[in-house]
């Protein structure tokens, strides 16, 4: 079935994490996505493990592939006559074009939104960066992890006996790619209903404050200042992530988060009525969170001697709990393979691969990985010929001038 999308055509000028990632959305339900790169600046993901048979190579990384699932290649170099030629056509094209430069990037090279304006009144642009477009850091450089810092993320996370750590990863990329993807729909609404496009600019650093509104509102009403605690809640006890025994050689690790006073009267019958659960002080949420060391400790002694899938087991669906899960896990777990989520693709240079799949699905109009990521300028045939509806002749001229780029293998 065609994707609520279909009708969509987006120019993905954007690399790395945030913008990839909105476009891989579209792309996912519908939208002929053309993603355009340069062996000039090669995209950094392209060359981040894992690599296939871990090789490396520009078309060998899966972290890249995943980022870029069911979109079409366009290798070009915008800095040359004939790449502002074929941009130029791909703006006139496009409904959406999605950029992730630093600030003035897309400008110097003659394609800011002014400019793609005249070209396509009705164009919607996007524009994702770090801090934004204005402001006194709007040329900082960085990825999410500094990000994380800067936003407040870092300092909630770990122990409060140890250095500030850092969530897994480029947190900020993994937040900022929902509301680029959500906020190119509302202007594609915006646009069907009056005509007009618009530009959008997008801070990353705005989008992860709002996953802190909580802490940031506290301190606004009570001068509050949250601080890291472990894997500990004001709101929960016990709540953390606890040793179960061993298997196959791999450690096993069980999350447990007991929100209310009957989800402890469940925990507390799953594991026997041991005597230490009997005190009454711990009947209560304030005073579980004043023994809190205590019982941390107790049920540790308790999950240490059982599989991960025997306490999940003994506590489910009664007491919130769930394996804490590696990518083996990940791949092994039977919920995950009931929804389908990875979907598997044949690439070009990698052979067939696992892609994740959707997070929405939608019963009318369900969503599809449609191909495997684009090796460097894969489809520049097809996008030059059939979409921009450059003829033969021209396409050669480009390729002669060093416009047009690809890489094969």
């Amino acid at each position: 079935m065609a994707g609520p999308l279909e009708s969509v055509k987006v120019w993905d000028a954007s690399w790395v994490g945030v913008g990839p990632l909105a476009t891989r959305y579209l792309a996912q339900y519908g939208a002929t996505v053309v993603r355009t790169e340069s062996t000039r600046s090669v995209d950094v993901l392209r060359m981040a493990p894992p690599f296939k048979d871990g090789v490396p190579g520009i078309n060998r990384s899966q972290f890249f592939a995943d980022y870029n699932a069911s979109k079409l290649g366009l290798g070009v170099n915008l800095s040359t006559e004939g790449g502002r030629r074929v941009a130029t056509r791909l703006a006139a094209w496009a409904d959406v074009v999605v950029e992730s430069f630093s600030p003035g990037v897309m400008e110097r090279l003659g394609f800011g939104y002014r400019r793609l304006r005249e070209l396509n009144p009705s164009l919607i642009m996007i524009s994702t960066s770090m801090n934004g477009q204005t402001g006194p850091r709007r040329h900082f450089a960085g990825f999410g992890t500094v990000l994380a810092a800067m936003g407040g993320f870092c300092e909630l996370t770990g122990w409060p006996d140890r250095a500030p750590g850092s969530p897994y990863g480029a947190y900020t990329d993994f937040i900022g790619q929902r509301f680029a993807a959500t906020a190119a729909l509302a202007a594609l609404e915006h646009r069907d209903r009056t005509g007009e496009g618009q530009y959008i600019d997008l801070s990353q650093l705005e989008t992860g404050l709002m996953f802190l509104a909580p802490e940031l509102v506290d301190h606004q009403l009570t001068g509050h200042i949250a601080r890291r605690d472990g894997n500990r809640s004001p709101a929960a006890a016990p709540h953390g992530v606890f040793p179960c025994r061993p298997e196959d050689g791999r450690e096993q690790w069980v999350a447990i988060a007991v929100t209310d006073d009957a989800q402890w009267a469940a925990l507390r019958e799953a594991l026997g009525g041991a005597d230490w659960t009997a005190d009454p002080r711990l009947d209560t949420l304030a005073g579980r969170k004043a023994q809190e060391d205590r019982l941390e400790e107790a049920l540790a002694a308790w999950t240490r001697t059982r599989t991960t899938a025997e306490v999940v087991g003994a506590l489910q669906p009664r007491v919130p709990a769930g394996p804490v899960h590696d990518a083996w896990g990940l791949q092994a777990d039977p919920q995950i393979a009931h929804l389908g989520y990875f979907q598997r693709q044949t690439h070009t240079v990698m052979g067939e691969m696992p892609y994740e799949g959707a997070q929405a699905e939608l019963s009318l109009t369900p969503c599809h990985v449609t191909k495997a990521a684009p090796l460097l300028g894969e489809d520049n045939e097809v996008v030059l010929t059939k979409l921009l509806r450059f003829t033969p002749a021209e396409v050669d001229q480009l390729v002669a001038a060093g416009a047009v780029e690809q890489v094969l293998d």
